[in-house]
């Protein structure tokens, strides 16, 4: 390794490399893009850098592979060509995302020493808003209270893959 850059994209290729499922490829396509991006989601978790590496170099051989595992399963799918492109890019984007986002408020929760409760703070502060400006934040407020990041997570992959231009769609 020459520079701090080069030692970076080599962390990220690891990391990478050991949270993507090694049998993905085997699994049905949905499976697979879930199997992927929950294993994104937890490098991110265990590596907070890793999210804003990923996307600060697109071209490293960490996001290329990336590109790969979740793009070969949406081919799959039958997503037509025009679109694919476009497909693959919004999921990459909600795991990094969203992936990244998770890893941030654990951050949060865990160095906030005024905080007991993260999430309920925030719940707290939602469901006592303005009812006429902020009705629907409010009416959320307790879901928020009461979510799982990871079922959250899958939920909205699951979401993604269903509204994907498919045959059968």
């Amino acid at each position: 390794m020459t520079n701090k850059s080069e030692l970076l994209i080599a962390a990220t290729v690891s990391a990478l490399t050991r949270a993507l499922p090694t049998r993905a490829r085997a699994m049905p396509p949905r499976d697979a893009v879930r199997a992927v991006a929950l294993g994104v989601f937890d490098a991110i978790d265990a590596h907070p850098w890793l999210g804003s590496q990923l996307y600060a170099a697109p071209s490293q051989p960490a996001m290329v592979q990336l590109w790969e595992e979740i793009g070969r399963p949406v081919e799959e799918l039958g997503v037509e060509e025009g679109r694919l492109f476009t497909a693959v890019s919004t999921l990459l984007s909600y795991i990094v995302g969203v992936a990244s986002q998770n890893a941030a408020n654990a951050h949060v929760r865990a160095t906030d020493a005024h905080r007991d409760d993260f999430v309920g703070a925030i719940a707290d502060r939602w469901a006592s808003l303005d009812p006429v400006g902020h009705r629907f934040v409010r009416r959320v407020a307790d879901q928020l209270r009461h979510h799982d990041d990871r079922r959250e997570f899958l939920a909205g992959i699951d979401i993604i893959l269903t509204g994907l231009p498919t045959p059968d769609h």
